[in-house]
This record gives C-alpha cells, sequence and structure tokens, in this order.
C-alpha cells in the first residue's frame, strides 16, 4: 500500500510567514536608506554654509569658500607638470587675463563674470570634456543652476550676454590650448585639433599664469582678482 504524504507541519506556514515579513521588512529599510542618502544634497562648507546643489539658493554662496574649493581642483585630472595642480581658481585668472587681452576696454562686471565662469567647479569638480558628453545633460543641469545662483549673490545677470559668452568661451578654448601644450603633454598638433589655432598670448601672461601655483597661492590670488573687480 503507498504511503501517503504526511500533512505539511503546523509551524510550517507561519515561519514562512515571518521569512516573508522580515525580507519585506529589510526592503522597505534598504529604500527609506536608499531615499535618505539621494535626499542629502548640500555641501557643507568652510564658512559654515550649507549649499544644495540641486537647488542652490545665492545666499548660501561665499566667495572665500569658492576660491578655496576652486585653489584646490585640478584641471586635466591632475595629468599635468609640475610640483602642484594646475588648478580651476589659476585656469580662471588666466582665462580672465586672455579675455581681456582680446576685448580691450572689458570692463570690471564683465571681467567679473569672466573670473566666475568655471566658479560651479568648487563644488562639483572640474570633469573633462569627454566625460562631461558621456554624463550629458543631467551635469551641465546642476553647473547652471550653480552659476546662476553665483551670478545672483555677485550682482551679475543671471544669464550671460551671448556676446560675453562668446569671448568666454574663446578665452576658455585658448586657456585649455595653452595648458594643453605647455602642461598636459599634449603636441600642437592634437591640441590645434581638439582646441582651435594657438592664440596670440604675452610674455608676460606666460610667466604670470602658466607655471602651477600651490593652492593657497591660487585661492589668495583669486581672492585678490575678485576684490579689485566687485570693488571691496
Amino acid at each position: 500500500m503507498p504511503r501517503l504524504p504526511l500533512p505539511p507541519s503546523p509551524t510550517s506556514k507561519p515561519r514562512r510567514r515571518d521569512e516573508a515579513n522580515a525580507t519585506l521588512i529589510n526592503k522597505r529599510k534598504a529604500a527609506a536608506s536608499t531615499k535618505a542618502a539621494a535626499g542629502r544634497a548640500w555641501q557643507r562648507m568652510l564658512s559654515g554654509r550649507r549649499l544644495d546643489l540641486l537647488d542652490p539658493s545665492a545666499l548660501d554662496i561665499e566667495i572665500e569658500d569658492i576660491a578655496h574649493g576652486l585653489a584646490r581642483v585640478a584641471r586635466w585630472n591632475g595629468q599635468t607638470h609640475g610640483a602642484h595642480i594646475f588648478s580651476v581658481a589659476q585656469h580662471c585668472l588666466l582665462v580672465e587675463a586672455l579675455a581681456r587681452a582680446r576685448a580691450s576696454g572689458l570692463d570690471h562686471r564683465r571681467c567679473l563674470a569672466v573670473l566666475l565662469h568655471d566658479a560651479p567647479e568648487y563644488v562639483i569638480g572640474d570633469m573633462i570634456s569627454p566625460f562631461k558628453a558621456v554624463i550629458g545633460d543631467a551635469y551641465k543641469a546642476v553647473e547652471r543652476r550653480l552659476l546662476t545662483a553665483i551670478h545672483l549673490r555677485f550682482g551679475l545677470p543671471a544669464h550671460t550676454a551671448p556676446e560675453l559668452a562668446a569671448l568666454i568661451k574663446t578665452a576658455d578654448r585658448a586657456a585649455a590650448y595653452l595648458e594643453a601644450t605647455r602642461l598636459a603633454g599634449f603636441e600642437a598638433a592634437e591640441a590645434r585639433r581638439f582646441f582651435g589655432r594657438p592664440p596670440v598670448y604675452s610674455a608676460t601672461i606666460e610667466r604670470d599664469y602658466l607655471t602651477p601655483w600651490p593652492a593657497e597661492t591660487a585661492q589668495t590670488r583669486y581672492l585678490e582678482r575678485f576684490k579689485k573687480l566687485i570693488g571691496d
């Protein structure tokens, strides 16, 4: 006579139910943790400000934080010759010097906009162009919101006028060419392909801006130039 199957243990269903409940609880905890992590979109600054990176307020922006951050962010992912990184702060000063050399009579407000053109990188870092292209619009949207808040904080128009934006782009490409060939190991032909024709520049610009500075020097010089342009 075939043996009949034993009835299920009375404790088997409650055990399965307990396991299912535990799994559900763990999933909910993980989801809550992920949401909490995603909700922290602010950066604490040395000034004590807490800057919301996704919805930045001009009230939370201080030039001392910008100068400190930019002086410690490396251009070219740090792949440059010299005892120090070539910082974004130094790059911004170079771009502003090239813009002044190209457009005589540039007033202080427009020079200030040039100086601040990469200011969002004090919190989001400097990303090389090929990687920006991979990330796409998300990075650009964060960068744009930060730059708008920075402009408003320092009395500039929220959006840069097209002719000034064109000047900044030209000076930025010129700076990139010089940095690439003097510091980052590019051959002239390769740099020309990526950044355009070699810029016309003075020996003073070469001497003053194309040897990487210590972070403290970059920070100080950036702050000094800012204060001169804003009238402090």
